[in-house]
């Protein structure tokens, strides 16, 4: 054993074992040989960076999920409040460990139910919230001092960042106590997505309003889930989804401190979100590159010297775009396969897919296997036994080191433009992304094509996916389709109705007329938002406040 390693086991390992005992007293192979907490290269060999040290290719944390296992945090909501809070009881009696949210379409772009724009969307795609009614039901029984909430919210992030935790002050829980995150990433909506609401300044001045807010009174709260999973789901490659997630990182950080903020304040608290596809050991790679980067990135561009900012913790959910409705069943094993690379890749949380997702919403019956199958990678594989168990493999370092230089020149590419806003105004990102995603699908067809000519050399001439253009059966899904009660915008409209006349309107007016008024100015707009709820503004409202001062963004169109 090299002194290096020993110094390791003896400092950092065991500091951290030290303040947070590991899961088991030993961990052993099936033999009953003890299992070492990291392997390194040869006996005599230098191990090089070790976990919980910069930069961080191992992992963030020296003793990974030896300690704790990841975060268990499925992606729920549909319908409305009561349906939801129902979805997300069971799945914690199931042995889910954080909550994550879903929400329908006019919440994400700021309607209300009742708005024409909402009509036919109601709690189709996640649940439809539209006051501190609904938020109240939302967790209701559910205490927010001990549960970790992820939101998918990126234009209204605020309003429901401010309905979270007037619910939990409710619930007698301070701001300094709750834990969670919002994704609060509107760059990748203008790139992929599409759920913005304002043009781009004004977009990121709301965001940077919530670090500054969170820093001061929210200091458990990750402010941003900086996102290249939509991206992914685009059509975008392992290092384009890198190097655009962090050159929009880039971006924030830099808007942050334009603003005046630190960026060893903030830094810690930033949070990113990666998709995890079929490509085992490209995606392992791609996690420990990304990782790395962003902890140069923090250093050497921006001069941290707080390791936390430097650390880059991410959520994983499998692809949904590798899901297909023929064959359902092999989505199991394609989610299997996807969840096992981001565990070996060193993910902090995890959403698992449903099979049945390329459908529809997912089955009470599909979400248990989906959670199950984290259960079985975290308590009966071994993997997490070992921290990094697939470090120091050829292929894997390789791999790693070629990734992180092709989303370096991403992000070089990009600073070139003028940065991630002004490449996206130029359509950069847009454009390389179709041409990776037209890619895929000729070779998709390709392979079908061929399939369909009688050529049965798989793989040899385009994409092989298994079910779809190789290996099909005529045999019709048997899946239950589950379908979104379509009384649900009513149900929605009345509890508008009810609130609306129950309410103060005067002090609601008044909270609505603080927030357009302190949007034409440099006031942070949180705390106006916190107040608003609390007089029981909708969210549809408090969206046309801002929607008055400054506009609505227009999509440009890439051919």
């Amino acid at each position: 054993m090299t002194s290096e390693l020993q110094e390791w086991l003896d400092g950092p390992y065991a500091k951290a074992t030290g303040r947070f005992p590991e899961r088991r007293e030993e961990f052993r192979r099936s033999s009953g040989e003890p299992l070492d907490p990291i392997y390194v290269n040869g006996e005599n060999g230098e191990p090089g960076p070790l976990p919980g040290e910069y930069p961080y290719t191992r992992g963030i944390q020296p003793t990974m999920y030896r300690g704790r296992l990841w975060t268990m945090r499925q992606y729920a909501g549909q319908e409305d409040a009561e349906a939801s809070n129902r979805r997300y009881r069971f799945l914690l009696d199931q042995g889910q460990t954080g909550l994550s949210v879903a929400f329908d379409l006019p919440t994400q772009i700021g309607y209300d139910s009742d708005a024409n724009m909402s009509e036919g969307e109601v709690g189709k795609v996640g649940v439809a919230i539209d006051s501190i009614d609904d938020m109240r039901t939302l967790f209701d029984q559910i205490p927010l001092d001990r549960v970790t909430t992820s939101m998918t919210i990126n234009s209204t992030a605020n309003i429901l960042l401010s309905l979270y935790a007037a619910v939990a002050e409710e619930q007698g829980v301070g701001r300094d106590k709750i834990g969670g995150t919002v994704q609060n990433d509107i760059l990748k909506e203008y790139i992929a997505r599409g759920t913005y609401i304002y043009p781009p300044k004004p977009s990121m001045r709301l965001i940077t309003d919530s670090f500054d807010y969170c820093t001061r009174e929210v200091p458990r709260w990750n402010t941003i889930s900086i996102s290249g999973y939509h991206m992914r789901e685009a059509g975008c490659t392992a290092a384009q989804e890198i190097g655009f997630t962090l050159a929009n990182a880039i971006a924030y950080v830099e808007a942050a401190l334009e603003q005046g903020m630190a960026f060893d304040s903030f830094g810690p608290r930033l949070s990113f979100f990666f998709a995890c596809h079929s490509n085992f050991l490209e995606e392992i790679g791609k996690f420990r590159a990304a990782r790395r980067l962003w902890a140069s990135i923090a250093r050497d561009r921006f001069g941290s010297e707080n390791q936390r900012a430097q650390m880059l913790r991410f959520h994983t959910q499998t692809g949904g775009v590798t899901l297909t409705a023929q064959q359902p069943d092999n989505n199991v094993i394609r989610t299997t396969l996807q969840a096992l690379a981001a565990v070996l890749g060193g993910t902090q949380s995890l959403h698992t897919n449903s099979l049945d997702e390329a459908l529809g919403l997912p089955s009470e019956h599909a979400v248990e296997i989906a959670l199950r199958t984290q259960q079985v990678i975290g308590y009966e594989s071994g993997v997490a036994d070992v921290i990094d168990p697939l470090g120091g493999s050829y292929y894997i370092e390789q791999t790693t080191d070629a990734l992180e230089e092709e989303a370096r020149n991403y992000i070089e590419q990009i600073d070139a433009l003028g940065g991630a806003v002004s490449a996206i105004e130029q359509g950069y990102q847009q454009a390389e992304i179709l041409e990776a995603a037209s890619g895929f699908q000729r070779e998709v067809e390709t392979e079908a094509e061929a399939a369909r000519d009688g050529d049965r050399s798989a793989g040899k001439l385009g994409r092989v996916i298994v079910g779809v253009n190789r290996f099909e059966t005529d045999e019709d899904s048997d899946v239950e389709i589950v379908r979104v009660d379509p009384t649900v915008r009513e149900r929605q409209i009345e509890k508008l109705e009810r609130l609306r006349d129950g309410r103060d309107q005067t002090a609601v007016s008044a909270a609505l007329d603080a927030i357009q008024q302190a949007a034409a100015t440099d006031e942070n707009l949180v705390p106006l938002m916190l107040d608003a709820v609390k007089q029981s503004a909708t969210l549809g409202e408090i969206s046309d406040s801002l929607r008055q001062v400054w506009g609505e963004y227009r999509e440009r169109i890439v051919v």
